[in-house]
C-alpha cells in the first residue's frame, strides 16, 4: 500500500520511549497518510522522595536522644562524622547497634581527643570493634553529620556531647530523605578511604 506524506506535524504519545507507538501504526494503516514530521511523545515520571525535616533545639528539645532513637532504629549502617563525641547516651546507642549487627563507623577530630571524655567514648567504641578515624589534616574535622540506612541523616551544630545537649545552644536537623541520605553517605566514605587525611 502506499503511504502519502502531508505537510504538518503529527504529534503521537508513545508508552515505551523506543520503539514505534502503535497509536501511530493504527494511524498510518487506517489513512495511509504519514505527516511531514512526527513527534513522538513519551512522559516518564518518577517516585517523589518523600522528605521530611525535624528542627531540634539544645537545650529544650535535648537532641541527642532523637540521634539515639535514629542509632536504635538503624538496622544495616550508622556513620557518624562528628567532631564531639562524649555522650553515654550516644555511645551506649552506638554500642547496642553493633551488638545488633549494624555496621557502625566514626570519624573524629584529633584534637577533641585531648578531653579525656571523649578518650573514654572512643576506647569503648573501639573496644567494641568499632572503626574510628581521626583526621591527619592540619583542619580540623568539624562535620556533624551521622546517615543511617540510606534513609536517614542528621546534621547541624550539634555535637554528640553531653554539654551540647543540655546546656548549650545548638541545632539539630533530622532529614528523612533517601537522596539527601545517599549523598551524605558518599561524602562519609570518601573521607572513610581517604588515607592522607584521616
Amino acid at each position: 500500500p502506499h503511504i502519502k506524506r502531508v505537510r504538518g506535524t503529527g504529534v503521537f504519545m508513545a508508552g515505551n520511549p523506543t520503539g514505534t507507538p502503535l497509536v501511530l501504526l493504527h494511524h498510518v494503516k487506517a489513512s495511509k497518510v504519514l505527516h511531514e514530521t512526527v513527534v513522538l511523545l513519551s512522559i516518564t515520571s518518577q517516585e517523589a522522595s518523600a522528605t521530611s525535616i525535624e528542627v531540634w533545639y539544645a537545650p529544650e528539645d535535648e537532641p541527642l536522644r532523637k540521634v539515639a532513637q535514629i542509632y536504635e532504629q538503624a538496622t544495616r549502617y550508622i556513620f557518624v562524622a562528628v567532631y564531639g563525641l562524649t555522650s553515654p547516651i550516644v555511645v551506649k546507642a552506638l554500642l547496642n547497634a553493633k551488638k545488633h549487627g549494624v555496621d557502625v563507623r566514626v570519624i573524629t577530630d584529633r584534637e577533641r581527643l585531648n578531653d579525656p571524655n571523649q578518650q573514654r567514648a572512643v576506647s569503648a567504641l573501639r573496644e567494641a570493634g568499632i572503626p574510628i578515624m581521626i583526621n591527619r589534616h592540619d583542619g580540623l574535622m568539624h562535620l556533624k553529620q551521622v546517615v543511617a540506612d540510606d534513609e536517614v541523616t542528621a546534621s547541624g551544630s550539634m555535637n554528640h556531647t553531653t554539654s551540647g545537649n543540655r546546656y548549650n545552644d545548638e541545632r539539630l536537623d533530622v532529614i528523612r530523605d533517601h537522596p539527601i541520605a545517599v549523598r551524605s553517605r558518599e561524602k562519609f566514605l570518601s573521607m572513610w578511604k581517604d588515607r592522607e587525611r584521616f
